[in-house]
């Protein structure tokens, strides 16, 4: 056993060296911690508060980076004024990278406030080739987003850049449906004239696939078989590996019988006089005729009263329910339904939609045969399509208020929200930006307004203003004391809805906190669309010049409505300047047919506009399937270029003419 005192002795010795440790210890762990990374070309990870505590204490060197990363955080939770605001107090003095990712913010906050022009701007500024993964996504998305889906070839180059930096299956195949979704909307004119670079092998790949597409979409056999050579030809192009889905589906493509079509319309009523001239364009169609001498009235069972304006049914620019062409006198003892006789090997059997309820025509239907259903026409007819237990492929020939996606059902329609969609594109496209709506004072003007305004709005335009106007009297009135129309009015109103976020080519744009209107670019008016009959157009026009200078340079536009026959020389002089929409065949596409179908509706255009609606039915109906597997179909028809959306509704492009030194001429 030790001495006690050599092991207290020990002790003492030992004490100094644990209190050093202890004290080094302490020491190390009151260290300074390594600050944390600041990485601006990678996405922001962290809230926008977090990022500005860290700026506020950082040195000189990481500051700028912290507050890069609070804008784009910022951007991301939808508060575009606040991004602006450290925005505005970055620094001068920016690194390159700092410059680069500075910019890519600009213009994601621009696109906030569709500012598309501004976004472009900010991004000529960026080289993609100097920038990270992430950040090239981004500049792309960007890009994507500016172009508002409109095809050009920086578009179609953007998707082809994105394509390899994806990393998810579904992004891949999203991007190469775009991207062949963007190729399908140029013309062949269009596409005739693209000049690209020797390198763009991707690029040259999907040029010749449209054209493979093209060449070869009239027989699905062909195409299978062309699109099988594509692949072989292009192994390394995207799209061969993973071909768009639109494409994909024409292996299992089997086009839509018509061997007996059912064509529901009100034979009777109201309705009577539109119905008859979408048949005769239905049948001439189907028979491969022009037009042919109207067929005898057709006697059909009697039905209730109905009460269907022409603004309640199908065109945008048929008379007012006072001015109907007067109703035949139906016979009381033959049945709803009624054969046509058909020229061609299908069969197609007529049923009077004013004699039965919608779903009880569906069913008798049915049970004759047919395999295909055109119609019905009444709008609230159309809306109970989506209840009905049928398994009919259906072209309706009116669009409910709201649509529902149904795999056998599509809308096909000439109202006038249509002409109002097509007017706001062909107003941008012509680069007006502060538009005015002069309406009439009515349910027609409301439904307008409201079209033009949303559409115009998703173009990335402003606030668009409106006037309404009242009775030819009020406008005589107006122009008799001299007081013009002075082109301002009032904010569209669109109906209130919780702000929503919105994702443009993959990039998440939150709703913006404030909930402020969007104002036009400009303050002043530079474009006006007209809804008005010949005869009111005869007075606005005049009234508008009295205010107007013609140096301002304002467009005037104006639906079908104000198109009639029978304007004489001084109305077209009257008119100078003034642009219209109306459906190709009376813009002259066939004049012969034109010719021969307005003979037959004493020169009424509304219902030859009916009659080209009824020759475009026949067409749809006998490529539905076509319409419903294929994205990008479309048709040169006689009511306009036709296409359809996701949910199968038809819209149309319009013809656009202008009145010059007395004609009319195609618009500029």
């Amino acid at each position: 056993m030790l001495p006690s005192k050599h092991v207290y002795s020990k002790a003492v010795r030992t004490v100094p060296l644990l209190l050093a440790s202890l004290i080094f210890a302490g020491c190390t762990g009151q260290a300074p911690q390594t600050p944390p990374s600041v990485n601006i070309q990678g996405p922001a990870t962290s809230t926008s508060g977090y990022y500005l505590q860290q700026m506020q204490q950082s040195s000189d060197d990481n500051k700028v980076n912290w507050q890069l990363l609070a804008i784009k955080a910022m951007l991301n939770e939808g508060q575009p004024a606040q991004a602006q605001q450290q925005l505005t107090q970055l620094p001068q003095d920016l690194s390159r990278a700092q410059q680069q990712e500075q910019a890519l913010l600009l213009a994601q906050y621009q696109l906030t406030r569709h500012n598309l022009p501004a976004v472009s701007q900010s991004l000529k500024q960026v080289d993609p080739t100097i920038l990270s993964k992430d950040q090239q996504v981004r500049y792309y998305q960007l890009q994507i987003a500016a172009s508002q889906g409109k095809p050009s070839l920086d578009l179609l180059r953007a998707y082809i850049a994105r394509q390899p930096l994806l990393t998810t299956p579904g992004d891949r195949q999203k991007n190469i449906d775009t991207t062949w979704h963007t190729l399908t909307q140029f013309s062949a004119d269009q596409i005739n004239n693209i000049s690209i670079n020797a390198d763009e092998n991707v690029l040259q790949g999907w040029l010749d696939l449209l054209n493979v597409y093209r060449s070869n979409n009239s027989d699905a056999d062909k195409l299978k078989s062309a699109i099988s050579d594509w692949q072989t030809r292009y192994p390394h192009n995207p799209a061969a590996k993973m071909l768009p889905i639109a494409l994909s589906q024409v292996a299992n493509y089997s086009p839509a019988s018509t061997d007996k079509i059912a064509l529901l319309l009100p034979l009777s009523g109201q309705a009577q006089a539109f119905a008859s001239a979408i048949q005769k364009g239905f049948d001439d169609a189907r028979n491969g005729v022009h037009a042919a001498p109207p067929a005898p009235a057709t006697s059909v069972a009697p039905a209730a009263a109905t009460s269907n304006t022409a603004d309640g049914i199908v065109s945008p620019s048929a008379p007012e329910a006072t001015e109907q062409p007067a109703q035949a006198s139906p016979a009381a003892t033959t049945p709803p339904a009624v054969s046509t006789p058909a020229a061609s090997n299908t069969q197609v059997q007529v049923y009077d939609t004013a004699s039965q309820p919608i779903d009880q025509l569906l069913a008798q239907a049915q049970r004759d045969g047919a395999t295909l259903v055109v119609g019905p026409l009444i709008k609230e007819q159309v809306a109970q399509l989506p209840q009905s237990p049928t398994t009919l492929n259906i072209l309706a020939l009116n669009e409910p208020e709201k649509v529902q996606n149904r795999p056998n059902i599509c809308y096909f329609s000439l109202s006038p929200e249509d002409e109002a969609r097509d007017a706001a594109h062909h107003m941008w496209d012509q680069g007006k930006r502060a538009p005015l709506l002069l309406l009439p004072r009515s349910n027609l003007g409301d439904r307008v307004r409201q079209a033009f305004a949303s559409e115009w709005q998703k173009l990335g335009g402003g606030t668009v203003q409106q006037q309404q106007f009242g009775s030819t009297a009020e406008l005589r009135q107006g122009l008799n004391g001299g007081a013009g129309i002075r082109l301002s009015g009032t904010p569209v109103s669109l109906p209130s809805a919780q702000p929503q976020g919105i994702t443009i080519a993959g990039l998440n744009i939150p709703a913006p906190v404030s909930d402020t209107p969007i104002t036009s670019d400009s303050g002043n008016i530079d474009s006006v669309y007209i809804i008005a009959t010949q005869d009111e157009m005869a007075l606005i026009k005049p009234m508008i010049a009295m205010r107007v200078s013609s140096r301002n340079n304002i467009g005037l536009y104006a639906s079908s409505r104000s198109y009639q026959a029978g304007a004489g020389t001084d109305y077209r002089f009257e008119m100078e300047g003034l642009q219209f929409s109306d459906a190709p065949l009376l813009s002259g596409s066939n004049p012969v047919q034109l010719q021969q179908a307005a003979s037959q509706f004493d020169n009424n255009h509304s219902l030859v506009r009916l009659y080209a609606m009824g020759s475009d039915a026949w067409a749809l109906a006998s490529h539905f399937n076509e319409i419903r597997q294929h994205a990008g179909f479309h048709l040169n028809g006689n009511s306009g270029t036709l296409s359809a959306n996701a949910d199968c509704v038809i819209s149309r492009k319009l013809q656009w003419n202008q009145y010059r030194h007395g004609e009319i001429v195609p618009a500029s």
